[in-house]
């Protein structure tokens, strides 16, 4: 909905309620806070996706007045009135937990200036600023605190919405759903016969809850449909930070940036064209391995493949942040934001994820592996290149992977090899296979008369209890089986 018919729709309701409040003018940093926590918060009961602080308008008449408040150039001030150089914008999202991604926008509207505050509904838990949450009763503004009974409704809320299931552009015309979405690769990705009208792709789409029907014949695309399909990101407000950007740089550091691409289509319907794009900038491997030619990439396409689905798949989309992947000259690193639900340690075994309706129509447009397999398929490649094992860092509200360039044996430090043995430990596992000195060998490539070497490596990896003998009492090293210590 353009800005103008945001407004309109807004000022012909019959009064401010709990997710909608008019101002004239700026009063103060804290209360834009404070209105912010508070409009977020009723949103969420009065199952709103977005609640809305408009500047320009009156609150009894809804006139449209026009405000001088410019908050996108705003700094904040003292409590004495005096002008800083923080930025307002930046100085409430750092005093909200969680950092929720408002939106502020500019606009005349019948030659009045307006601004808009246009604020997601909380979904994991209340909104604070600086430490107190707030809520609307009715046009009043309160703490949550002293309304038990609305706080334990944000909390059941939270439980109730799945963020394929939000609505990501509301009250869209049939026709502009075919402009919007890319029905027609839906289609050829599941290896479906186009239908022979609109009716019927909007029915298809319908079935996969992509979109909803509204009751004036307008529809409602829901984000599990955009992110996967929207033909430009940019069109869904709320979703297009959370276009993927792929960067490469100039050496080992970030000082000096190549190139920069930012992928603005759905997941499902650019993810081809990512991956192609993603491979050719990769470095050719100058080191020949047994399973290798010359002219192979570093890295083998398929392990990059199921790891970047695999970052899409796992994201918190409630976390502030984008998937990124950035290419050095010896390793790329995909990060995603958000916290895995298991521990880095089980992700060849297990499999949880938080977006389970978005993992399934991947799936099944054959763009990722089957549930718990991508992982273990990308490690069995990254073998078989003869890299090092690729590590997953946890960071403080993202998840990292990091492929690394080869490397000789003796090169690589103490750390490197435990990992690795311990992700060949768990390979060889969930194959239905057991870790031995010569299986180990075969993943190093290293010589039989330096089977030495591999059971100095398989100690050290039993001293950490990252794996254990798979029969105790085995004396023979030679003959010894391995399992993760887990198994």
């Amino acid at each position: 909905m353009e800005n103008e018919q945001l407004l309109t729709y807004l000022i012909q309701q019959p009064k401010e309620c709990e997710w909608l409040e008019f101002k004239l003018n700026y009063h103060s940093d804290q209360e834009i806070g404070e209105r912010i926590s508070a409009l977020s918060n009723a949103a969420c009961i009065c199952e709103q996706p977005f609640a809305y602080l408009v500047f320009g308008v009156e609150d009894i008449t809804h006139e449209v007045m026009g405000t001088t408040f410019k908050p996108k150039l705003a700094k904040t001030k003292s409590e004495k009135g005096k002008e800083s150089k923080e930025e307002l914008e930046h100085w409430l999202i750092q005093r909200l937990n969680p950092k929720i991604d408002f939106i502020i926008e500019e606009f005349d509207y019948k030659g009045k200036h307006i601004a808009l505050f246009k604020i997601p509904a909380t979904y994991n838990q209340p909104v604070e600023f600086q430490h107190n949450a707030y809520i609307r009763i009715g046009s009043i503004t309160r703490k949550l605190n002293d309304f038990p009974e609305k706080a334990r409704k944000i909390w059941k809320n939270s439980q109730q919405n799945i963020f394929e299931e939000r609505v990501a552009l509301a009250n869209v015309e049939a026709d502009k759903i075919i402009s919007l979405l890319n029905t027609q690769r839906y289609f050829e990705l599941m290896e479906l016969p186009y239908p022979t009208d609109r009716n019927g792709v909007l029915a298809k789409f319908l079935s996969e809850k992509f979109i909803i029907a509204n009751n004036d014949n307008t529809y409602d695309i829901l984000n599990l449909g955009a992110l996967l399909f929207a033909k430009d990101l940019n069109e869904f407000e709320q979703l297009k930070r959370k276009a993927i950007r792929v960067i490469v740089y100039d050496g080992k550091n970030k000082l000096h940036t190549i190139r920069e691409e930012l992928f603005n289509m759905g997941y499902a319907v650019g993810f081809e064209h990512l991956i192609h794009w993603i491979n050719g900038q990769l470095p050719a491997n100058e080191i020949i391995g047994t399973a290798l030619r010359q002219n192979t990439r570093m890295y083998p396409e398929i392990a990059i493949r199921e790891l970047v689905a695999n970052a899409l798949i796992h994201q918190d989309f409630d976390e502030k942040g984008f998937p990124i992947i950035e290419i050095f000259s010896d390793r790329v690193e995909i990060s995603n934001s958000g916290l895995p639900l298991i521990t880095p340690e089980r992700f060849i075994d297990e499999y949880q994820s938080r977006n389970e309706k978005l993992a399934d129509v991947l799936r099944r447009a054959r763009i990722c592996e089957e549930k718990g397999s991508g992982i273990d398929k990308a490690i069995y490649w990254i073998e078989l290149f003869q890299l090092p094992a690729p590590n997953f860092i946890i960071q403080e509200k993202h998840t990292k992977i990091i492929l690394y360039a080869h490397q000789e044996l003796n090169r690589m430090d103490k750390k490197d090899k435990l990992r690795a043995t311990y992700q060949h430990c768990c390979l060889c596992y969930v194959s239905n296979e057991k870790m031995t000195n010569q299986s180990l060998r075969k993943r190093f490539n290293i010589d039989d008369h330096n089977a030495a070497i591999v059971s100095r490596i398989i100690s050290d990896t039993l001293s950490e209890s990252l794996i254990k003998n798979d029969d105790p009492e085995t004396k023979s090293k030679k003959f010894a089986k391995y399992v993760p210590y887990w198994a």
